[in-house]
């Protein structure tokens, strides 16, 4: 028997979008938040990383993920936690400039880490935690 106190789980998605490349949701709508799936900077119509380097894909997967924001009914206003992960922790004052141009304060709390690799081989992916 289900259970009827059980939080409702709704995915977020849009056909804006190129399709995730494994099995999880874009953004998942979860109670009060919204939990948005790492986001790279992929052009939606190629499927592919943007050409450009690291400031080029930050300029596109903020694109998708105003995209997302739009299709869940918020805007970056909403976001109140970002997780960065970076190839290259050298591009940390190159992604400051991008990211800052998205928000306004108060600024969303934010994690940033370097890592060893990300999908599509990617210089950066974002994941938000927006309130819903």
């Amino acid at each position: 028997m289900p259970n009827s106190s059980a939080m409702s789980i709704e995915a977020i998605v849009s056909d804006k979008l190129s399709p995730p490349v494994g099995p999880f949701s874009p953004a998942i709508r979860a109670g009060d938040f919204l939990f948005f799936s790492g986001q790279v900077g992929q052009d939606p119509l190629t499927g592919k990383l943007v050409a450009g380097g690291v400031e080029s894909e930050a300029q596109q997967l903020f694109r998708n993920l105003a995209v997302l924001l739009e299709a869940a009914g918020r805007s970056f206003r909403d976001v109140v936690k970002a997780n960065v992960y970076l190839a290259r922790i050298e591009d940390f004052s190159t992604i400051n400039t991008v990211y800052a141009a998205q928000f306004e304060p108060p600024f969303p709390a934010r994690t940033t880490v370097a890592v060893a690799g990300l999908p599509l081989g990617a210089a950066i992916e974002i994941e938000l935690l927006v309130r819903a």
